[in-house]
């Protein structure tokens, strides 16, 4: 594993930095926030009878926090008449709200009468998607009401929203996926006694994360028990990092993305603006995105819906000349990653003169090499390419299926019943002039995946790989 310097950028999704204990060092815990690595604290403003929103508000004038309001399910029973909403519409009018919340149910405290809290949480729904903003959801020991309220009210159908510090089941962390909200953790997930928590983050796409602090509670190991601050979200990002196997800048990265995305924090750039790369690192492996054009048209790829790959937006502006892609890369390649991986949203081997310079001079240098291929180039140009390749250390070729036909419905290839038996032959071929080749297929509902298999290891001798579905990078 090469040693990364942390280059991405965090954001803490849920703070409350108007907390008394903030009061006595608030100016210090922004500045050392800042130099922890990250680039905005959402703070969160918890309405109350006795001093409305006015202390959170002036804290928020600092462009580097953001302001997220809301009715806690605490302070419910304090609601009377519409002032409350009146003025979280005013600022939500004034553009001074990112998201309406926290707001929800709580029936672990009961501060408020459930029925209440129900109300209360209806109410902030229906403004939320008066304003256009996304919604900031507390539930404890609530989860099948919560998820109700969210359903019954068209909450998936606003602006969408985050469950916010989440420590629920998989159903709830799987019905709220379902509605398009992200899930956002905190310190918890470092706790000794959370794996059924951590468990749950594994199946849980990074795509739909965000790390928070909820500070000043819930600091995460090796800080349990003190007061928790926003540069702490670092110590979440990085368990995290950990449990899905990516690096601390891939959680960063990924995060920070999802979270500008979902509270609109970048609203002059566009996301291709915040993340488009032709170089983009993931783990320890830097990927060279160098066309977005494809042999075929998978039924599975998700590039027809979404180019974002662990938080690189993958859609190209042109296709890269090699000076582009090389200096995308960046000086000294060979120590700072494990390998280099011709792999974008596009079959890279349709470039094939892109590929062999590129990666003749990578490897000069002494990168480790790999190409990620659907397996049809030799179709594609007329004739056995693996000759050229010879720079190769290892070759990722989709089989995809176990026989044509099953081949051509999940690919939709261009080359009819010619296409499967030339991956297969490609598959052979290349082992006469790559040191490792591997066989992998996406594992799409029905896919005969112990057949793939035997014809991977059985009958052509190399390395078979199981690729999740809807899964990328």
């Amino acid at each position: 594993m090469k040693d990364q310097e942390l280059t991405a950028e965090f954001i803490d999704a849920h703070a409350h930095l108007d907390d008394r204990r903030f009061d006595d060092d608030r100016d210090e815990v922004i500045a050392r926030a800042k130099q922890a690595g990250l680039k905005a604290i959402l703070t969160v403003g918890c309405w109350n009878e006795k001093d409305g929103l006015d202390k959170v508000v002036e804290i928020a004038k600092d462009p580097f926090i953001k302001l997220a309001a809301g009715i806690h399910p605490h302070e419910a029973k304090q609601v009377k008449g519409d002032g409350p909403y009146n003025l979280l519409r005013g600022l939500g009018e004034q553009g001074k709200l990112v998201a309406i919340g926290e707001a929800g149910l709580d029936y672990h405290y009961d501060n408020s009468p459930r029925k209440v809290q129900r109300e209360v949480f209806i109410r902030q729904i229906a403004l939320a998607r008066e304003l256009e903003l996304p919604l900031v959801v507390h539930t404890r020991e609530a989860e099948q009401e919560t998820l109700e309220i969210l359903k019954g009210e068209g909450a998936g159908e606003g602006s969408g929203g985050v469950i916010h510090c989440f420590s629920g089941t998989e159903l709830l962390a799987r019905e709220a996926l379902e509605m398009g909200f992200y899930l956002s953790f905190t310190g918890v997930i470092t706790f000794p006694k959370a794996q059924e928590l951590r468990a749950t983050i594994k199946d849980v796409p990074v795509e739909m994360m965000m790390v928070e602090t909820d500070c000043p509670y819930l600091a995460p190991v090796p800080n349990r028990g003190k007061r928790c601050e926003p540069m702490h979200v670092v110590d979440t990002a990085r368990k995290i990092a950990e449990i899905k196997g990516l690096s601390l800048n891939d959680v960063a990265r990924i995060t920070t993305l999802n979270t500008e995305m979902l509270f609109r924090l970048n609203a002059d750039a566009s996301a291709e603006e915040i993340s488009r790369t032709i170089a983009y690192p993931i783990r320890d492996s830097l990927y060279l995105n160098i066309t977005n054009r494809c042999t075929n048209h998978c039924t599975f790829c998700t590039k027809f819906t979404d180019y974002t790959v662990k938080g690189h937006d993958l859609k190209l502006k042109h296709e890269p000349t090699v000076s582009e892609v090389m200096a995308a890369i960046g000086p000294e390649p060979e120590r700072r990653y494990d390998e280099i991986v011709f792999c974008g949203y596009g079959e890279s081997l349709l470039r094939l003169d892109i590929v062999k310079e590129v990666g003749l001079r990578l490897k000069k240098m002494g990168c480790m090499i790999r190409i990620d291929t659907d397996g049809l180039a030799n179709l594609v140009h007329g004739g056995n390419v693996l000759r050229q390749l010879t720079f190769v250390d290892c070759l990722s070729v989709s089989m995809n299926a176990a026989d044509s036909k099953t081949y051509e419905k999940l690919t939709q290839t261009p080359y009819g019943d010619k296409a499967f038996p030339a991956v297969l032959f490609f598959l052979k071929e290349a082992k006469k002039f790559i040191p490792k080749v591997v066989a992998s297929v996406v594992a799409v509902p029905g896919l005969d995946i112990e057949a793939c298999r035997r014809i991977a290891e059985e009958d052509i001798g190399v390395v078979f790989r199981v690729r999740t579905c809807n899964e990328v990078g």
